[in-house]
């Protein structure tokens, strides 16, 4: 770990706990900050402010009070989900002091370079293909970011030989001023997050904004195929490095059912056991990456004819009596739901709902075309079953929870079927995170059995 001093006796507001803030803090306080950490659930009960204040910090529990500026702040780390519109943020703003995310600190103290990967869908495969890539080739990646542990724990044990492999997400880019990947990934740009954001521009600025601090020396891996990503990375300084599925780039692409990489077969797609055209996509940002840094194709050859996904992104759980069972959890939003659809051309039994941030579903329109039956659930059941019978599908059943709706599905399922949970929906109207609506199916599935 880098030992800096930018910290040590300045007063340093941690707003929000969680991992990331809990992490924050307790690496803050070790570094010499004078640490106050505020958190809007009580004390009585909150196991991370006890142990924070059981270090000595001090700790503000129960709401967000203005009095917290009674004394001098000199920064605010906050947690990457707390909106800009929460009180303390606007203060400390109108104040002039820095509000940052911990992704900034663990740049300052890595001694590690890093490889940031963001985009509206697709990171976490892309993260964790890179880092099986680059693992295979021993090159001693660690991964951190939205994935695993938070970066600043991660980055505390990083060394000059390794590589932090990070995904990010626009909440955290909006909290950097010095954060500087070698390598950037922009996998996409979809309408996403804009209860937070307000509108696409911000949204798509938030995420352009892992460039901001790259030099000439460096590489930013683009989506040649979304025009505005290549529009974000007009006239930015790392080197463009596109990637496209449709043409040829001085970058990665497909040619002659190989995937390639400037000029050089890497192997065969048919060698590929990922399914889905949209993972081809992040298939090729992510040998963009490795290639960059030296990879060998045998390394690439090795990941690539082994892996089926990570969990609750299009995850194969099993195949019972001819009917295959995919968890896309992690699709959270519409854009991701329709690369799943894409994904398969057989009869498809779609499990979709959840949290309503107000949108309706007509872009999934044109995907339906190979669902036979919809399973809805949570607070969007009645937009999706509207979309639905536009669609023509005949089938549409409502469930009041992903538990309920696998069996549902089972039973007007056929041999030859996938049966899909592919929300187009956040999961917080019914469940914790989309992990635990995941693990839910998945038990459901097992239960069958």
């Amino acid at each position: 770990m880098r030992q800096i001093n930018h910290y040590k006796e300045k007063n340093v507001l941690v707003l929000g706990l969680a991992k990331s803030g809990t992490a924050t803090a307790d690496l803050l306080h070790k570094l010499g900050a004078n640490v106050i950490v505020n958190d809007r659930s009580p004390l009585e009960g909150n196991e991370q402010a006890q142990y924070l204040q059981s270090k000595g910090m001090e700790v503000v529990c129960g709401g967000h009070p203005a009095s917290i500026f009674d004394k001098r702040i000199d920064v605010v780390f906050k947690n990457p989900g707390i909106p800009y519109s929460n009180p303390l943020v606007e203060l400390a703003l109108q104040k002039g002091i820095s509000v940052l995310t911990e992704v900034e600190l663990a740049y300052q103290i890595s001694e590690a370079p890093f490889i940031g990967i963001t985009g509206s869908n697709g990171k976490t495969t892309t993260t964790t293909l890179i880092d099986e890539m680059l693992s295979v080739d021993e090159k001693s990646p660690l991964i951190a970011g939205n994935i695993g542990k938070v970066s600043v724990e991660v980055a505390q044990d990083a060394s000059e030989t390794n590589v932090m492999v990070t995904e990010l997400s626009s909440f955290q880019l909006m909290g950097i001023e010095t954060f500087r990947p070698h390598i950037s990934v922009l996998l996409n740009i979809f309408e996403a997050h804009l209860d937070y954001h307000g509108t696409l521009d911000e949204y798509a600025n938030a995420k352009a904004r892992i460039f901001k601090n790259q030099t000439s020396e460096d590489f930013a891996i683009v989506n040649a195929d979304d025009p505005q990503v290549m529009k974000l990375a007009e006239g930015i300084c790392p080197a463009l490095v596109p990637f496209s599925t449709t043409t040829k780039v001085e970058g990665a692409y497909l040619e002659d059912g190989f995937v390639c990489f400037k000029d050089e077969k890497v192997m065969s797609i048919e060698e590929i056991v990922l399914p889905g055209k949209h993972n081809l996509e992040n298939i090729l940002a992510a040998i963009a990456a490795v290639k960059l840094l030296g990879t060998s194709n045998e390394a690439i050859k090795k990941v690539l004819s082994s892996f089926s996904g990570v969990k609750h992104r299009l995850q194969f759980i099993c195949d019972l009596e001819g009917r295959r069972f995919y968890n896309d959890s992690k699709a959270t939003n519409i854009l991701a739901t329709q690369k799943a659809l894409s994904a398969f051309e057989d009869n498809v039994i779609l499990l979709a709902g959840g949290l309503d941030r107000g949108n309706e579903f007509d872009d999934l329109l044109s995907y339906l075309a190979n669902v036979k039956m919809l399973v809805t659930f949570g607070e969007t059941a009645e937009k999706l079953k509207r979309t639905a019978t536009s669609a023509g599908i005949k089938q549409i059943k409502h469930v009041d929870n992903v538990e309920k709706a696998v069996p549902v599905a089972y039973e007007m399922s056929e041999s030859g079927d996938v049966i899909l949970l592919s929300p187009a929906c956040a999961s917080w109207d019914q469940y914790k995170t989309f992990e635990q609506r995941g693990d839910i199916f998945i038990d459901a599935v097992h239960k069958l059995k």
